[in-house]
Parts: structure tokens; sequence; C-alpha cells
């Protein structure tokens, strides 16, 4: 049985969380990776000198990217992924945005760059989601509801 195309964006978003978060834990393309801490905003490791990561970031980072490889395996699956996913993403942006960067509370943690990845990351699988699943394509190529 062949993707539908949310199947296919949802895999694509699962894909790209797993490679971020393996990629969060190559020196290198994570600067300054001796600070990584744990958690918190003491970690001042920055994936590709960008993003502000910890482990738990990295980790996290590498369960969202299993979550929608495996939700990706249905039509249902994959909009709840891209929705949902997406929800969670709005949630963290405006977490990021309330809380001070060098609080305690910025446990994940979260800098600027983070904060405007997420809201990208929010409306398109947000968008995403909405759109192409208003219709399941059926294996004929006819609308099935």
């Amino acid at each position: 049985m062949t993707a539908t195309p949310i199947q296919t964006a949802a895999t694509v978003f699962g894909a790209v969380f797993l490679l971020v978060g393996i990629l969060g834990f190559i020196p290198g393309v994570t600067t300054d990776f001796d600070t990584m801490e744990f958690a918190g905003h003491e970690s001042e490791a920055m994936l590709l000198g960008i993003f502000q990561v910890s482990v738990l970031h990295n980790i996290v980072h590498l369960l969202f990217g299993v979550a929608g490889l495996a939700l990706a395996r249905s039509f249902s699956g994959a909009r709840a992924f891209l929705i949902g996913g997406g929800i969670v993403y709005a949630v963290l942006w405006i977490y990021g945005l309330i809380i001070d960067h060098d609080h305690e509370a910025n446990f994940v943690p979260l800098n600027d760059a983070d904060n405007w990845l997420h809201f990208v990351l929010a409306a398109a699988m947000i968008v995403l989601g909405l759109v192409l699943g208003r219709r399941r394509v059926g294996t004929r190529g006819t609308a099935a509801p």
C-alpha cells in the first residue's frame, strides 16, 4: 500500500527529529559539546552553533522522531502526530517566550533560536496535519472519508 501524503509528511518530520536528536550528541556538529548538561539552562552546547541543547533536549528529539516514524504507519496516526506534535511545539514556543532563559524553569533548555524554530515547526505541523488530513485517498485513487 502506498503512503498517503500525510503519512509521508509525518515520516519526514519523524526522520528529521530523529536525525536532530542524533546530531545533538555529535561533537563538532554540536559546539561547546563538553559543556552539555543533562538538563537546564546551564548547558551551553549549541546544535549547529545556533540551538541550545542538553541531553534531555536531544532525548526528546529522539523520542519525538521515533513516535513520528511509528505513527506515520497509519493515516490517523500521522494526522495525530502532526497536529498533536504541532500543538506540543506551540506550547513549547509560548513557554520559551514567557520564561527567563537564565531561570531554573528553562529546564529543556531554550534560546531565542529554539523558540522561533518551535513556532515554525508548530505552524508547519498543524497546517500539514489539517490540510493533508482532511480526506484520505483510497488505494485506487478514490477519496475515502
